[in-house]
Formats: C-alpha cells, structure tokens, sequence
C-alpha cells in the first residue's frame, strides 16, 4: 500500500502511527510543506494521512500551499481514496470538502474524554473508536461537518470531534497518535498557547500519566486497522 502523509511542522510527526505503518510495510512519502510544498497526484497513493499543526486553514494568504493542498484532498476524496486527517488535518479534510472551520467556543488542550455518535457505531472505520474514551487534545479551532458527512463524536467543549465522508474519509479533531515524546515536543513549541481555561491543563498534567499515551495508541493502532482494512 501507498501511503502519503501531510506534515505541516517538523514537530508534529506520525507518533505511534510511525511504527505501526512499519510493520505493514506500505510504501510511505511523505510532503513536508515547512521544507517543500510539492504534492502527488492523488491516484498516485493509496491513502493520505493529514497530520497536525498550529496554523489555521484559513492562512492561505501568508501560505498559499494551504489551497494546494486542499484541492489534493479534495480529488483524494473524491477518488475514493483512504484519508484520515488529525486535528489541523481534519480541518484541512473538512474545509477542502466544503466546511467552515472557525474558533471552537473554548480552547482544548490536554486529555479530556470523547463520545463517539451511535451513528458513528455503524460506520467501518469509526466504529473502532470505543462508546466512550480519553483522548490527547491540542486546538482552538474546530470544524462544521461538511454535506453528508457522518457525524461521529464529541466532547464537552467541542461538538465535533470527528467526521466521516464515505467509508474511507476520516477527520479527527482530537489527537491518538501523541506519544509522551510528541507531547513534550508540542510544549516545547506552542507553551504559549496554554493560557488558562476551563479546558487547558498545565504542562505537568499532560506528561503526569504515562500509561495514558499507551492506552490512547491502542485506539490509534484499532482506527488505522479498520482504514487499512476498508
């Protein structure tokens, strides 16, 4: 298998997707937009991972790649390609197919629990997700579901965590690839996004519990099989 992952800023990588993509030995590329914006031709890969980022995808005038990339996961999209897009990611999917993405009402950043839909229990990939789990949060946006899009979870502070286009298009809002390292690197980079709220934990809590970046990539390893499989 084909596999082409977005990355938007060196410090946001694939996490435990890394080694779990190893292991099935596909074929990874990868466009790193903050080194060089060139992209495939959408038919060239079997599926695309969209990872994360602290821009926003409304920053197409300061970077024009933004809009290239996109009309790429639009054509993706419509080719029936495998996709699942993680935070900046999921906006990037949910814009590209026709959705606002817009302040979130609060800001979420750390380890808060998620719902998952019922809708989303019958989906062939976000069923994988559990009824009800804990996930790894970093963003002030968030998105509206595109048209005809599955809605498949949320959270108290957001109501759209998740979405799926078709069986194989998945935007997530929330993080489960992060591992402790990913983690320490967000804070090493975006420390000064933690101004206080009713949803932002301080840089200890977010590293406190090892276990739980275990626990949240088990998650990750059940969604990216069942996309795989799809």
């Amino acid at each position: 298998m084909r596999v082409h992952c977005l990355q938007h800023v060196p410090f946001e990588g694939l996490g435990s997707l890394g080694p779990w993509l190893e292991a099935r030995g596909v074929t990874l590329t990868t466009t790193r937009f903050f080194e060089d914006p060139r992209l495939p031709a959408p038919d060239a890969v079997d599926w695309v991972i969209a990872l994360g980022g602290p821009m926003s995808v409304n920053d197409e005038a300061e970077l024009p790649w933004l809009a290239a990339e996109k009309a790429f996961l639009r054509e993706a999209c419509a080719q029936g390609r495998r996709i699942l897009g993680i935070c900046l990611g999921g906006q990037l999917l949910a814009s590209a197919c026709g959705a606002k993405v817009t302040r979130n009402r609060e800001r979420e950043i750390g380890w808060f629990p998620v719902s998952r839909t019922p809708a989303a229990a019958e989906h062939p990939v976000l069923r994988a997700l559990p009824p009800s789990f804990e996930a790894f949060h970093w963003h002030g946006e968030t998105f509206a579901l595109p048209e005809g899009a599955l809605h498949g979870a949320r959270s108290a502070a957001c109501e759209h965590q998740a979405f799926a286009l078709g069986p194989r298009a998945v935007g997530l809002q929330f993080h489960l690839e992060t591992t402790p390292e990913g983690a320490r690197s967000l804070l090493a980079a975006c420390a000064d996004e933690l101004a206080p709220g009713p949803f932002v934990q301080a840089p200890h809590a977010l590293l406190a519990e090892p276990e739980r970046f275990a626990r949240l990539n088990a998650v990750m390893g059940r969604l990216a099989e069942h996309l795989f499989q799809t």
